[in-house]
């Protein structure tokens, strides 16, 4: 599709820069918003009405937050086409709801080698859901708008003004190469302090 309306929203960020704004203008323009732990809690506190995860999965998050957004209820409606009728069927089946935008950046790796944290405690900062949805949300970049990291905020917001809560299919396509970029480079930072330690 051309135009992609925007009607629901995870976000689930390490850098918080710019959320408050960002999600409050989603909200404000009808956006049902779908957080995780701390990003729910700092939008919660800007006055937001935020969804938990756990309310959409049925699960608590678990294995001291190593799972939290791996679940069907959450990926079946990241990765569905929605030009697809059998998708849509398969998500109406299951009584699944599509997201339309995905705003996820990564925990910070970068910091934890800084840091000269210890291997374990350095493993521990390498995000899994996190770029599961990203890449997931890139794939499927004909249904979805991916937004990873707060410097695309300003732009998605006019795009989004201009087009009336709908985004353009050039900025999604643009997103997902975005992503992709920012995704590869994370593995490659991984691997390059694997391969040290």
């Amino acid at each position: 599709m051309e135009l992609l309306p925007i009607r629901r929203a995870i976000l689930s960020v390490t850098d918080k820069s710019g959320l408050a704004e960002f999600a409050a203008f989603l909200s404000g323009n009808g956006v049902e918003l779908v957080s995780t732990g701390g990003t729910k809690k700092a939008m919660t506190d800007a006055g937001l009405p935020v969804t938990a995860v756990d309310q959409v999965t049925g699960f608590p998050e678990m294995l001291g937050g190593r799972v939290k957004t791996l679940h069907p209820h959450i990926h079946a409606g990241i990765l569905a086409d929605k030009d697809n009728p059998e998708h849509l069927e398969t998500l109406e089946k299951f009584s699944l709801k599509p997201f339309d935008l995905i705003c996820v950046n990564l925990y910070d790796f970068a910091k934890a080698v800084a840091q000269k944290a210890d291997l374990k405690a350095a493993v521990e900062q390498i995000d899994i859901g996190g770029p599961t949805m990203l890449r997931a949300s890139a794939k499927n970049f004909h249904s979805i708008l991916v937004v990873p990291s707060p410097v695309y905020y300003g732009e998605i917001t006019e795009a989004l003004k201009a087009n009336a809560m709908q985004a353009p299919l050039a900025l999604r396509h643009k997103m997902a190469l975005e992503t992709f970029k920012a995704t590869s480079a994370y593995d490659a930072m991984i691997a390059e302090y694997l391969g040290r330690a």
